[in-house]
C-alpha cells in the first residue's frame, strides 16, 4: 500500500458495493457471477494477497480487476472458468455479471418455454427441473393437506 493512498471503506465494484474490511478474495466472490474459482484467477493473475483487505487496494489495481471481471480474455484465464460458455446466440465464452447475468438468464427461460421443451414446460410450473422426486418436496405454493369435516366446527 503507498503511503499516500488511505483505506477505503466502501468499493463499487460490478455494480455491487463491496465492505472494504473483507479479504479480497471473499469479497470478489459478492460480485454476482464471480465464483470462488475465477475470484481465485483474478487474485494469481495480479499478484494479491487473498487475505489482504481489499480496502488497501490502489485505484489501479482496482481498474485493473473490473476490467478483468468485464474481458477476462483479455487477462488469458481460461474459459472454463466463465459463467456463459458457448452462448446459445453467438457461440462464444463469455462472463457476464450482475444485471447482464440476470437477464440472459430470464431470456434463456423465456427461449426454452416459447420453443415448448421439457425444461420449458417445468419451469411454467415451478418445478424441479432435473428429475428429483416431487413427492414430498417442492410443494410450495399449492394445496398441502386435505381439510377435514371436523375441522371447520362441531355442529349442534
Amino acid at each position: 500500500m503507498a503511503k499516500n493512498e488511505e483505506f477505503k471503506q466502501l468499493i463499487r465494484l460490478g455494480d455491487k458495493d463491496l465492505d472494504g474490511n473483507r479479504s479480497t478474495y471473499f469479497a470478489l466472490t459478492k460480485i454476482k457471477g464471480v465464483s470462488y474459482a475465477f475470484a481465485n484467477a483474478l487474485c494469481n493473475i495480479f499478484d494479491l494477497k487473498k487475505t489482504e483487505k481489499i480496502g488497501n487496494l490502489s485505484d489501479d489495481q482496482l481498474e485493473k480487476i473490473k476490467d478483468a471481471i468485464k474481458n477476462p480474455s483479455k487477462y488469458k484465464i481460461s474459459p472454463w472458468l466463465f459463467n456463459r460458455q458457448k452462448d446459445f446466440d453467438s457461440g462464444e465464452d463469455q462472463h457476464l455479471i450482475s444485471s447482464d447475468l440476470k437477464l440472459r438468464k430470464d431470456f434463456d427461460i423465456k427461449r426454452l418455454r416459447m420453443i415448448k421443451s421439457y425444461r420449458g414446460f417445468r419451469h411454467g410450473f415451478g418445478l424441479p427441473l432435473r428429475g428429483q422426486r416431487t413427492k414430498s418436496n417442492f410443494r410450495k405454493g399449492t394445496t398441502v393437506g386435505v381439510k377435514k369435516k371436523g375441522a371447520k366446527g362441531k355442529k349442534k
